[in-house]
């Protein structure tokens, strides 16, 4: 199944791709609702570097419920024209196919168009899974949202 959602930030495009490429902002943007510990490597990078991590979940930060497989790739990106991209191509004990694809553009106005696209895959759990997500990438995008509103301030959660 397919899912996307879209919103705009008040900041530039460049400043989202230079925050989204880190490991802080994935943390900062899915809690409360799910909390990523890193298994292999043990200790995450400050910034994402093409490969794979492996990720244990837990959602709302208590409740241990899967493994899961970030597969993080930097897919065209021009600077000249404003749009930089980022996939991860996961899977884990509970999907298959957890493709995500993040898309940062300009506007007219020229702020950022920020674009969560995914695929999803989890057999029979397939609705279930993509009916989680869009709640999760709506929560996300929220969370994006008041992180540029407190001019990328980290420690106001």
């Amino acid at each position: 199944m397919f899912l996307e959602i879209s919103t705009e930030l008040g900041c530039s495009p460049e400043r989202a791709w230079q925050e989204v490429q880190t490991t802080r902002l994935l943390e900062y943007v899915t809690r409360p609702l799910l909390i990523f510990e890193p298994i292999e490597p043990q200790v995450w990078p400050k910034i994402w570097k093409e490969g794979k991590y492996l990720v244990k979940m837990k959602f709302l930060g208590i409740v241990p419920f899967a493994k899961q497989w970030i597969d993080i790739s930097i897919l065209d990106t021009s600077a000249e024209k404003q749009v930089y991209q980022i996939r991860d191509n996961g899977h884990g004990d509970l999907v298959n196919k957890w493709d995500h694809l993040i898309i940062i553009e300009e506007t007219p106005t020229g702020k950022t168009k920020y674009i969560d696209r995914l695929e999803i895959d989890a057999g029979i759990l397939t609705p279930l899974v993509w009916l989680y997500a869009n709640i999760f990438y709506r929560h996300r995008q929220k969370r994006w949202q008041k992180l540029v509103k407190n001019d990328f301030d980290y420690s106001n959660s």
